[in-house]
């Protein structure tokens, strides 16, 4: 007997948008002095979060970063991705300046910044680790932001969210991210069309 179920087509599960902070919490960050402090802690933590928003990068390429990753003559660092692959992303003069300070302080507190040392360090001099960092992510997004989820992937969502509402190209924003493929990329193109859609439904008088 035929099954009458057979030729019911099932509706395709709504593919979950990616969460993202918004532009105006992030300058929060970078605005409110009191949210870091100046002690080696504060700047070693504030460093963090603008390499992870002013790169893209992932939370395992982050811990595995050297001194001599970091290339101030060229405004770049040096990033070992998924296979090992390298790729070169730019740093911004706001994130060099935020570096310089860190560098200034690690000196001062007699932890290693040859080349060869890891660039993020705990308190303690350690290398860092993924849930040290994630615990810091969680705490700082959470002094400006509601969203449900609050992790370093959030900021590299952030990062490209923001590049691409900001005219960015989009085989760009793949490289800079380290996707191997496009289709990877272009989820964050349906961030951006849901912020079309809110400002069409806000501008037009028939919305």
């Amino acid at each position: 007997m035929a099954d009458p179920f057979e030729k019911i087509v099932r509706p395709k599960n709504k593919k979950r948008l990616p969460e993202f902070v918004q532009e105006n919490q992030m300058n929060k960050l970078d605005d409110d002095k009191e949210i870091f402090g100046n002690d080696f802690s504060g700047i070693r933590d504030k460093f963090i979060v603008e390499m992870f928003y002013n790169t893209g990068m992932r939370l395992s390429e982050l811990i595995e970063l050297r001194h001599g990753d970091v290339d101030l003559s060229g405004s770049s660092v040096k990033v070992f991705g998924k296979r090992k692959k390298e790729r070169i992303i730019p740093l911004n003069s706001y994130t060099i300046n935020i570096y310089n300070d860190y560098i200034q302080l690690k000196k001062e507190t007699g932890f290693g910044v040859d080349k060869y040392s890891y660039l993020f360090v705990t308190d303690k001099g350690n290398k860092m680790y993924a849930n040290y960092v994630y615990r810091k992510i969680m705490y700082y997004l959470g002094l400006v932001t509601g969203i449900d989820k609050k992790s370093p992937h959030v900021l590299r969502h952030t990062f490209a969210t923001h590049m691409l509402n900001n005219g960015a190209d989009l085989n760009v924003i793949k490289e800079l991210l380290g996707h191997s493929g496009l289709a990877t990329t272009q989820i964050y193109t349906h961030n951006t069309f849901e912020k079309i859609k809110n400002i069409y439904k806000r501008a037009h008088p028939r919305a």
